[in-house]
């Protein structure tokens, strides 16, 4: 059975040495502080310094062999989508960014499989930048941030980009970005810790109480670190819902405790238990593993965490380690 990673990182060199090039072209300018290099987006928007990591190939075949992993579904650092661009911009910038990371891939193409990026700050080019990716370049998704530019996503005028999403069935990876603006998590690391899954939680419920999974029902939408906070506070959405209609369910008819469960879900939790209860509440069906290569939070031992959730049946691990991820790209409508 091929065991598929469907939540790792990268940024190939090709797409530094673009933005070295052409970066000023694109809005996304580079620089190095003494500390490593970094990208400034439409000259307002700082990362921190890249990781090296992020662009050894070697090093990530390795760390693949290891670890028991093996396709991973490479999508880029979530910092570099770059929805701050003008949309003209953004889109250029998508389409050289999917070009590139599909040449990685295709380095090892029994071993990688590229997700995408898409402008998002323009719905109808995002569709259509997606439909290139998929049927043209032969992606097996798209990765997208939890808001756009700050504009959370069920404000954001979405619709047409997942309609595209679900008539091509490929999967989209939700993974947070730039986590609570406003909020002090300076502290503790509290940023990664807490204000990334909060962030997933908060992207997940508007996009569950906006009506966006009844509207696009197909739609393959698979939420990182376990699903933030959602699959554990779903009983107080239910309670909500049931008990104040007037405030939750305006867009809704379909409980979210059941829109919730239409969702796929990555393994990085770092409990056994936790996962447990996740598999227990959604089903095995919906949960995919993930290691968030090469971060420090991410799971070192990603088929070892599969191995340890109580309970769970050799079918049900089967599906968590590969088959659930091998059926979804089998459903996607590429090339």
């Amino acid at each position: 059975m091929t065991t598929y990673d469907i939540h790792a990182h990268c940024i190939p060199a090709a797409l530094l040495d673009l933005l070295r090039d052409e970066g000023p072209r694109l809005g996304i300018e580079l620089a190095d502080d003494g500390k490593g290099e970094y990208a400034v987006i439409d000259g307002r928007v700082r990362l921190a310094p890249f990781n090296p990591v992020l662009t050894d190939l070697d090093t990530r075949l390795r760390a693949m062999d290891t670890t028991g992993v093996d396709v991973q579904l490479i999508s880029g650092w979530i910092d570099l989508t770059a929805y701050a661009l003008s949309p003209a911009v953004g889109a250029q910038y998508s389409r050289r960014f999917n070009e590139i990371i599909t040449t990685e891939a295709g380095r090892h193409p029994d071993r990688l499989l590229p997700l995408g990026t898409v402008p998002l700050q323009d719905p109808a080019r995002a569709a259509d930048e997606l439909a290139f990716a998929v049927r043209d370049l032969g992606m097996a998704g798209v990765q997208i941030a939890t808001t756009v530019d700050g504009t959370d996503l069920d404000r954001a005028g979405l619709d047409p980009f997942w309609e595209a999403a679900e008539d091509l069935g490929c999967p989209v990876v939700l993974h947070p970005c730039d986590p609570l603006p406003g909020v002090d998590l300076s502290r503790n690391f509290l940023d990664n810790m807490v204000g990334r899954p909060a962030e997933s939680t908060i992207a997940v419920a508007h996009l569950l109480f906006s009506g966006a999974l009844e509207r696009f029902p197909g739609l393959i939408l698979c939420v990182v670190h376990g699903g933030g906070f959602i699959p554990y506070q779903l009983g107080r959405m239910q309670r909500g819902f049931d008990a104040v209609p007037k405030l939750t369910a305006n867009n809704i008819t379909t409980p979210p405790s059941e829109l919730a469960r239409r969702l796929y879900y990555d393994t990085v939790l770092h409990d056994p238990a936790p996962l447990a209860f996740l598999v227990d509440h959604v089903g095995a069906d919906h949960v995919l593993m993930g290691t968030d290569y090469p971060f420090p939070m991410g799971d070192p031992t990603p088929v070892d965490t599969v191995a340890s959730i109580p309970g769970l049946s050799d079918e049900q691990r089967d599906l968590i380690l590969g088959g659930n991820v091998a059926r979804l790209l089998q459903g996607t409508n590429r090339q």
